[in-house]
């Protein structure tokens, strides 16, 4: 154990004095956090526009119309079917709620009533699934305060967390998976490269030193960086820009524990790759920008292009950020859980195999 922590001691000070990978992994995302920090914390709430249209003269029809007037995040125009379903065409409403007439009367004589919902398919599919989950939460408050038997109120609608998220909230738990990426990026390839090219690793395999306790050592040295990069990005997320962590603090580092040593696996496949610093960084470099863009970590996965979803759905970040903003925001899933951890796993272990059949000391 004292070896392992030699070891682990001579790999902090090396990343101390190598001011590249301390901005990559500690400075960058902290950027990245203050940045969107003071663009996106100021009270960017969600708002949908709606058109109402209300055919009932009864008081189911005064009682949903005043429910749906009452939420914060709509704003609410009322007027006839023809001209709010214009509206709708033209972009200037969200969605066009229809309160059919008579359902005042269905609801009193126990059928079965649909209230109708018009949005714009062409529009942001994660946005329509919220303001139909919020139609959708409205319409089963009042079959559970009124209905006793089968509920009269129908809604063809998708079931998502109508949670009021600020752009920062978003982005926080994106970030902190960005970061962890480039841990094993470029504070894992590079630094390993470099070693093998300048003979270190060679004279480091040459010792009695077992080779598993020099990898432990930087392993354990790397997961360090990731938990010190994650209480950096949260706790300046939390007390700068008032992001409420919604889940189990332990859930979310057993997430940064698996996150860390997948993209470490990964860090070590493509130094086992690269043959030369050059060529390291060029190919971390290829593999973190893609990231960056495509895998939800600025924005949510339903604003890419479809002919993209086979790529977005290879990439290990995609899972990590969808896991990270579960645990610690409560958002809507992409995936459930249970894939986030197996595609991470998966990919862990995959990349372990890899690298350790084609990583050379010298």
């Amino acid at each position: 154990m004292s070896t392992i922590l030699s070891l682990y001691r001579a790999n902090m000070k090396e990343f101390i004095r190598d001011r590249a990978a301390m901005f990559w992994t500690l400075a960058f995302p902290i950027l990245f956090i203050i940045l969107f920090g003071a663009i996106f914390s100021g009270g960017g709430s969600v708002n949908y526009t709606v058109g109402l249209v209300n055919e009932d003269n009864g008081p189911v029809g005064a009682q949903l119309e005043s429910t749906f007037k009452s939420l914060k995040v709509f704003t609410v125009k009322t007027g006839a079917e023809s001209d709010e379903l214009s509206n709708l065409r033209q972009g200037r409403r969200d969605m066009v709620i229809v309160i059919p007439a008579g359902l005042s009367d269905a609801v009193q004589a126990g059928h079965t009533a649909t209230v109708q919902m018009y949005n714009d398919p062409s529009k942001n599919q994660t946005d329509a699934g919220v303001e139909q989950s919020i139609v959708q939460q409205v319409l089963s408050e009042f079959n559970a305060a009124h209905i006793q038997a089968v509920p009269p109120l129908a809604l063809n609608t998708i079931s998502v967390t109508a949670r009021n998220l600020r752009s920062i909230d978003f982005l926080m738990p994106g970030i902190l998976a960005m970061s962890l990426m480039q841990l094993g990026l470029f504070a894992t390839a590079t630094p390993l490269v470099q070693l093998r090219q300048e003979g270190v690793l060679r004279r480091l395999g040459a010792t009695p030193l077992p080779r598993w306790q020099l990898l432990i050592g930087q392993i354990l040295f790397r997961l360090t960086i990731g938990f010190v990069q994650a209480a950096l990005i949260v706790g300046l997320s939390v007390a700068a820009f008032n992001v409420q962590i919604q889940g189990n603090m332990l859930a979310l580092a057993g997430l940064v524990l698996l996150g860390a040593l997948t993209f470490v696996a990964i860090g070590y496949l493509i130094a086992a790759i690269a043959r030369s610093v050059e060529s390291a960084s060029g190919i971390s470099s290829a593999v973190n920008f893609p990231m960056m863009f495509l895998s939800g970590i600025f924005f949510p996965l339903a604003f890419l292009p479809a002919f993209l979803a086979p790529i977005v759905r290879a990439m290990p970040l995609t899972y990590l950020a969808d896991a990270v903003r579960q645990v610690s925001i409560g958002s809507v899933p992409d995936f459930p859980m249970w894939i986030d951890l197996a595609v991470l796993a998966g990919w862990a272990i995959a990349c372990t195999l890899i690298a350790t059949r084609l990583f050379k000391w010298e």
